[in-house]
């Protein structure tokens, strides 16, 4: 899924994400921005966040628990939810399980996620475990809200004639546990038990090692419900998401596209390039020999790096709509290797041009 922090994906316009080059289904909204600017009032006085930004295919958004985890010490944790000063005006405010959910109803997003508390990488096992139960507690908290909200009409984006659809938001628990294993487990022991539409493994890729990220999937996801979808928040690379698919995730979102694109960087079929380095400026090949995309159709990679130099927004533009392109290609060809019964070959073949990196 591409990351729509703000109610925009950084970089490239709807009509692209829409179009046959890209094709997304779905996107990602953030209820902490969301929330603080430009406020619910204004998103459910224009019908929910579909009609607010124009957009007519799937929404999921996060709960705003790990952006109010990322505030570090300028917040503060209770049983009750979490006390903060906003970023965008220095106000006091407070966000519990009730008001997230209060204000993904709102939003009208398709797909809802429960309230978490994120931990660092770093954190104890006492420590951890603490985090996992409060979670777990916040979890019933808001699907108990959710319920409440739904059966009163809260959900601005509720589809009355959906075939074989409820047309209601669905809601995702989540399991965290950081690194260890057995809180993982009870963490997702606590959230099948309570019930979710789907659910999601959170607190990864924040600064652990890649081992224990896979780990954490190689223990957890093949204990997950098998009728539900799976998602790996937060992540991640290409490779990521192909060794993910392979350990039985679903789902993805990540901002490596569209950031790494800002930042002059392409993500390629045969590994990172980035389109600052000198030994481009000559180069009329395209970003990527093996994509089909109109910026690798039309454009060399000495004329992109003329563009970055020269400071010209066109060029995030390009790299930003380059490396959607590649992800969602990337899934795309999941899939179908998925649906031939080819996976295990799509996969090693992957990864190899990743590692041969001729460039």
């Amino acid at each position: 899924m591409p990351v729509g922090t703000a109610g925009t994906v950084k970089g490239i316009r709807f009509e692209e994400l829409e179009s046959k080059d890209l094709d997304a289904r779905i996107i990602l909204g953030n209820t902490y921005h969301l929330w603080l600017r430009p406020g619910i009032d204004i998103i459910r006085n224009a019908g929910g966040l579909h009609r607010f930004i124009g957009w007519d295919r799937a929404l999921l958004t996060d709960s705003g628990g790990f952006q109010v985890w990322s505030l570090g010490d300028l917040r503060k944790i209770s049983e009750e939810g979490t006390e903060f000063r906003s970023h965008v005006d220095g106000s006091l405010r407070f966000l519990s399980p009730e008001v997230s959910m209060e204000v993904q109803a709102a939003l009208g997003s398709d797909i809802v996620m429960v309230f978490d508390e994120c931990t660092r990488s770093d954190a104890t096992h006492e420590e951890t475990q603490r985090s996992m139960e409060l979670t777990a507690r916040w979890a019933r908290r808001s699907k108990n809200a959710f319920g409440e909200l739904q059966a009163t009409g809260a959900d601005t984006g509720h589809v009355v004639e959906a075939e074989g659809l409820s047309g209601t938001q669905a809601l995702f628990g989540i399991i965290q546990g950081a690194g260890y294993l057995d809180l993982r487990q009870k963490s997702l022991e606590h959230t099948v038990e309570i019930g979710f539409d789907g659910y999601a493994i959170g607190g990864l890729s924040v600064g652990e090692e890649k081992s224990v990220m896979f780990g954490v999937l190689d223990e957890i996801a093949p204990r997950m419900p098998k009728d539900a979808p799976r998602y790996l928040m937060g992540v991640g690379t290409p490779e990521d998401l192909v060794e993910a698919v392979a350990r039985g995730v679903d789902m993805f979102d990540c901002v490596l596209p569209t950031r790494n694109g800002r930042t002059g960087q392409a993500f390629t079929s045969r590994g990172k390039l980035n389109i600052k380095n000198a030994q481009w400026a000559h180069d009329g090949r395209p970003l990527d020999e093996s994509c089909g995309c109109s910026v690798c159709r039309r454009h060399s990679r000495s004329y992109l790096r003329h563009l970055y130099m020269s400071g010209e927004i066109l060029a995030s533009i390009l790299l930003t709509h380059h490396n959607l392109a590649f992800f969602l290609d990337t899934m795309r060809g999941v899939r179908q290797s998925i649906r031939s019964g080819d996976f295990p070959k799509f996969r090693r073949e992957f990864t190899e041009r990743l590692s041969a990196n001729g460039e």
